[in-house]
């Protein structure tokens, strides 16, 4: 079990994008979602790294030996009817066994840095209705949860 004191918070690098895909792999598999593709540490390299000024962003939680435990993704999104842009955190994940130890608090203070030097007055992000620990996480930072249900549409 890990402490927030025995762990940091960087952004990822090109050396994590595999580290990434499996952690994105077992956040589908924790939510009960369909399986990412096999290539995702592919898209994501051209997500993250592809262009001088990445669309995606990415944090990792990191422990003194190197083993990555977490991320946080984020991305620049646009609210009609606040006339603005925010920051939407896509995901926020910690392997099991390392939650409960302070390191959400970090990849949460790297999201909101982030909005903060892009100018960003908002972050705004879902969870399922059914994760429990979640809500009482965001809850404690000061959320405000907002009822919607979100849909997906495939193009083709």
């Amino acid at each position: 079990m890990t402490e927030a004191g025995s762990a940091r918070v960087r952004r990822a690098r090109v050396a994590d994008l595999a580290h990434l895909a499996a952690l994105a792999s077992e956040h589908a598999a924790y939510e009960g979602a369909t399986p990412p593709p096999t290539d995702l540490a592919r898209r994501l390299a051209t997500l993250l790294f592809g262009t001088e000024n990445p669309r995606l962003r990415c944090f990792v939680a990191e422990l003194d030996d190197g083993d990555i435990i977490g991320y946080a993704t984020c991305a620049r999104e646009v609210s009609t009817w606040d006339g603005a842009e925010y920051l939407h955190m896509d995901c926020l994940f910690l392997r099991e066994g390392h939650r409960g130890r302070k390191v959400g608090p970090l990849l949460m203070e790297a999201v909101l840095a982030e909005a903060r030097a892009l100018g960003l007055g908002q972050i705004q992000w879902q969870t399922p209705p059914w994760n429990a620990d979640a809500i009482r996480f965001y809850d404690r930072l000061g959320a405000q949860a907002k009822e919607k249900v979100r849909y997906h549409l495939s193009v083709g």
